[in-house]
């Protein structure tokens, strides 16, 4: 039924398209000059009160009634929207001819003409000339309901972003995020640099990558799941504070919180350790939610974050006791295994302790960790990039920062001894071998680079998706990028 209506729609607008080709009006001419926003007329309006001050204004029609000689018609642009008042003696013949023949919901229009005040009070454009721009073909979605399904918004984002001004302004949040982000790492000296997207080795993270293939070399490369190994390549050659914000790409399960192709901001700073890693995280993100929020007191679901200085710090096997309950001997000892069965953990094997700490906490103290928390001291052999706490070589001397159940940061000292990392490559292609495809291959490039010297450096990554998810009080990734991963329709 909808479909039918939807076709009968579209014949009907080429109908009035034709009709005005006929009178030798386009339906998609070129632009006029538009002088304002519909924003800064109203407030500049509001403040004046200057009703002989002329606009010219373009905008998307939302809403039109009238009939006979008057007409009321709401635009929207970028800024938000406007009434215009479309008066038959005030217009040109043909304009009028325009809007009462020819213009429907979602056409675009550009007009120009004086404001006023009406009874009740709204500041309304006086029209004085009408102009069709764009000529739109489809009906709008329903005014009241907008995209009911959820699957379309995704895929035709510019109906949502049209039509949904709460979605609208989670992207406009997001933009103000990134710039925040930016702006808080450029203040402190930091350098933003671009790596690359093809890499010839995957590596940076623990995770599947896309592959591709580069018919002029003839060969194998992967897309990006992550920058780390250029960037660190960067403060070996004497760029001591850099960052990127960019894309990379996973070739992982989709869900609420994943998304094959994410944004992430990467920095690393020489001289630096995880403890200021934390602390500057602190920094960004708070900084971010003042931004967007006004406050660091920010509403997510049925919870209250706080985003105020300093989060809280633990240890992962403290957090086992602590969050999780667990008796402290059992969790450092063979006993975990048993834990790990009574809550239908799989995958075990013959990982290490460690691992085997990692995957208890994974089960049963991440979703609880609602508060901005960060869990330290991760086991050394998850951790291959990382370099080993001083005092506890069984572990590394990182960071990964948790909020409302999910990760949202991960970051820790640098491992900066090539033959350590060699060793860590070695034991990581021992990994794949036995069908771990996340794990690292080995990169003698890189490995030669760290025999040149990379200074004591902290780097640490923040998950932008997952951090615009926490400040717009947003549930699924999907809805905070503009196009997400979608399954094609005819497979």
């Amino acid at each position: 039924m909808e479909e039918r209506e939807h076709s009968s729609q579209h014949q009907i607008r080429s109908e009035k398209v034709e009709a005005l080709s006929q009178k030798g009006v386009m339906a998609w001419p070129e632009g006029k000059e538009v002088t304002s926003t519909t924003q800064r007329a109203k407030d500049s309006f509001l403040a004046h009160e200057e009703s002989d001050v002329e606009y010219a204004l373009a905008g998307r029609i939302l809403g039109m009634r009238g009939h006979g000689k008057t007409f009321f018609i709401t635009i929207q642009d970028r800024s938000g929207q406007l009434q215009l008042y479309v008066r038959k003696d005030t217009l040109p013949e043909e304009d009028f001819a325009i809007v009462s023949q020819s213009l429907d919901l979602g056409d675009i229009i550009w007009c120009s003409g004086t404001l006023f005040k009406t009874k009740v009070g709204e500041v309304t454009l006086r029209a004085q000339a009408v102009t069709l721009v764009s000529k739109c073909l489809h009906p709008l979605p329903e005014k009241y309901h907008g995209l009911t399904s959820t699957e379309q918004r995704y895929r035709q984002r510019y109906l949502d972003t049209m039509t949904n001004e709460e979605s609208r302004q989670k992207f406009i949040s997001r933009s103000h995020i990134i710039q925040t982000v930016r702006e808080q790492l450029l203040e402190k000296d930091f350098l933003e640099v671009e790596t690359p997207m093809l890499h010839p080795i995957s590596g940076g993270a623990i995770a599947r990558p896309f592959v591709t293939h580069h018919n002029a070399y003839d060969m194998d490369l992967f897309l990006r799941i992550a920058p780390e190994l250029y960037l660190k390549r960067l403060v070996i050659g004497g760029f001591d504070r850099v960052f990127e914000i960019n894309r990379s790409f996973r070739n992982e399960g989709v869900s609420t919180r994943h998304n094959p192709e994410f944004t992430m901001i990467e920095f690393y700073m020489a001289y630096g350790n995880y403890h200021q890693g934390m602390n500057m995280t602190e920094s960004i993100i708070a900084a971010a939610a003042k931004r967007v929020h006004g406050s660091t007191t920010v509403a997510y679901g049925e919870h209250t974050l706080e985003f105020s200085s300093p989060f809280k710090r633990m240890r992962l096997v403290d957090s086992l006791v602590e969050i999780g309950g667990f008796d402290r001997e059992v969790v450092e000892s063979e006993g975990i295994t048993g834990l790990l069965a009574q809550h239908d953990v799989t995958g075990v094997g013959d990982k290490s302790l460690g691992e085997r700490q990692l995957l208890l906490f994974e089960e049963c103290v991440e979703k609880k960790l609602i508060q901005p928390t960060f869990i330290t001291d991760y086991p050394i052999e998850v951790s291959p990039l990382a370099r080993r706490k001083e005092g506890n070589a069984s572990v590394a001397a990182r960071f990964e920062l948790f909020i409302a159940g999910m990760e949202v940061s991960n970051g820790y000292n640098e491992l900066n001894n090539p033959i350590d990392q060699a060793q860590r490559f070695e034991e990581q292609v021992k990994g794949r071998e036995k069908g771990d495809d996340e794990a690292h291959l080995f990169d003698s490039d890189y490995i030669k680079a760290l025999e040149h010297g990379l200074p004591p450096t902290v780097g640490v990554g923040i998950g932008i998706d997952r951090l615009v998810m926490l400040l717009t009080n947003t549930t699924s990734i999907k809805d905070v990028i503009l196009f997400p991963t979608m399954k094609r329709l005819d497979g």
